[in-house]
């Protein structure tokens, strides 16, 4: 019968000295810390450069909504933006419901 290799790793330390990542606060530390750099921050990082993009739309900036709507921005207001769809159709959306915003600039590149 072989032994497993948790109690061959077990059997390695001695019983007085213990290593500190094997306390499981230790390890739910470590968990959270990692879940926070490789999550939540990059999120929190986008979520701030669109709400900068959608605080400088300009007209003729192109957009896409989180419908999947591509337009061009027709007139921006206080917390609605008019979007030209196609040829002589205005949508009025909220701000938030814009997902992607490509420059004027940027689109004629």
């Amino acid at each position: 019968m072989t032994p497993s290799l948790l109690s061959v790793l077990a059997q390695a330390q001695p019983a007085g000295s213990a290593s500190p990542l094997s306390q499981p606060w230790v390890m739910m530390v470590l968990m959270v810390v990692m879940f926070y750099f490789l999550l939540i921050r990059p999120q929190q990082r986008q979520r701030k450069e669109l709400e900068k993009r959608i605080a400088s739309l300009q007209k003729g900036d192109e957009v896409i909504t989180t419908a999947g709507i591509h337009a061009i921005v027709h007139h921006v207001k206080e917390r609605t933006v008019v979007l030209k769809v196609a040829e002589a159709t205005l949508i009025e959306f909220d701000k938030p419901a814009v997902a992607t915003v490509v420059k004027k600039e940027a689109a004629a590149k």
